[in-house]
């Protein structure tokens, strides 16, 4: 696989040079008149490889789509062929006379190149981290472009307007042994694996701790796995999950709650002064979004491919900060991204089981507050909202199976 780390190194770009014609003034002196070179036309299908000691042969073969988006700006897909045929989505794309740079947020990557004089080849490197490697693309006819492999054929979408349920559920405490667990969804089939109640009512219904009152201490100690099937047909939405999830806890776990409003304080979610720089994500818009956490040592990573904010929100506040996120970016769309940030001591022990950073690497990314800033132009503030907060009125342990 690609590195995740990336470390954008700007060197060797060839300028293309400035034609300087003469002319006449009125006067009858000679004159200099600079010339603009003609704009460069980038459109098309590009294709390389790139030395890769995992990929077959040594070498991982990339495919560039780049295109114009509305309003004339570019835009490029970017297709690792021989890995996943799931294409990238560029965050940004500049073509300064012969220079080109394209950036993909996600895999924290870089391509920098020089466009060739017969507007054909385009002489670069790829930078990820610091790793550095040379790619070259050459522009990619009908004969000679490289088969993309189709994607997987979506799974059976559950209708929008369903409302499922569990046809069938199992609970049971988790192995004092288990992994940290999360959630999943494969077909009808959904499960949660080594979480607590309180984990499953954050999911749920997409509140923070902060935001639940009352209900005994067992709440946040003991752990659950569930099994069930949803009386459905299709994969159910995201939304529809909690929805399972919802009424599994009034079912089996005799949940019964009210709401209160209340002020807390909470981080708001909002566009940085220089804009995001997130990439719209170029994946089937009513597909599963995708969003999760990895680990390195001293390191969290956020990824997020074909999600919203909404989801980004959720998984901030369920798993990394200490208030509610309420997201006020006006951001509706789904998007591509990667962000990688060095968590302070409370952060990192929710993730039981790093390795603590070494001291002395310079490299480590920073905090939560100023990554998120630097490498997705979103920001979070500290502030004060009226949110909803869920008074538990009655929760039991799970009745049997």
């Amino acid at each position: 696989m690609l590195s995740q780390r990336a470390g954008l190194v700007l060197a060797g770009l060839v300028a293309m040079a400035t034609p300087v014609i003469l002319g006449l003034t009125d006067a009858g002196e000679l004159r200099a008149q600079a010339q603009a070179p003609p704009k460069q036309e980038i459109s098309g299908t590009w294709q390389g490889k790139l030395s890769s000691p995992q990929a077959p042969n040594g070498e991982l073969r990339l495919v560039f789509k780049i295109s114009t988006a509305d309003g004339g700006a570019l835009k490029a897909l970017v297709y690792a062929i021989d890995r996943d045929p799931t294409p990238f989505s560029a965050t940004s794309i500049t073509l300064k006379g012969s220079a080109l740079q394209i950036s993909i947020q996600l895999l924290q990557s870089v391509f920098e190149g020089t466009l060739g004089g017969d507007g054909n080849t385009i002489t670069g490197k790829w930078t990820q981290a610091a790793n550095t490697l040379p790619l070259n693309l050459v522009r990619a006819t009908d004969q000679t472009a490289w088969a993309i492999p189709e994607l997987p054929p979506s799974p059976l979408r559950m209708s929008t307007d369903a409302k499922p349920e569990f046809v069938v559920a199992t609970i049971k405490p988790s192995r004092p042994d288990a992994p940290r667990g999360g959630y999943g969804i494969r077909g009808q089939d959904v499960t949660t694996t080594n979480v607590t109640v309180s984990w499953m009512i954050k999911l749920a219904y997409n509140v923070h701790a902060n935001q639940i009152s009352g209900g005994p201490s067992w709440l946040n100690s003991e752990r659950y796995d569930t099994v069930g099937r949803s009386n459905t047909p299709g994969e159910p939405s995201r939304d529809q999950m909690k929805l399972m999830i919802q009424k599994l806890l009034a079912d089996r776990f005799q949940l019964r709650f009210h709401t209160e409003k209340k002020e807390l304080p909470v981080y708001a979610m909002v566009v940085a002064k220089n804009g995001p720089k997130i990439a719209v994500s170029a994946g089937d818009p009513n597909a599963f979004p995708g969003i999760g956490f990895g680990r390195e040592p001293g390191v969290i990573t956020l990824s997020g491919r074909n999600t919203g904010l909404n989801g980004v929100a959720n998984g901030l506040q369920s798993n990394i900060l200490d208030k509610p996120v309420v997201d006020q970016t006006g951001l509706t769309g789904r998007y591509d991204f990667q962000l990688r940030f060095t968590p302070d001591p409370t952060q990192l022990a929710n993730f039981g089981g790093v390795e603590p950073a070494n001291a002395a690497d310079l490299n480590l990314p920073p905090d939560i507050f100023a990554a998120f800033e630097q490498q997705l132009g979103l920001k979070l503030q500290a502030t004060k909202a009226l949110v909803d907060v869920m008074v538990i009125d009655r929760i039991e342990r799970p009745s049997p199976n």
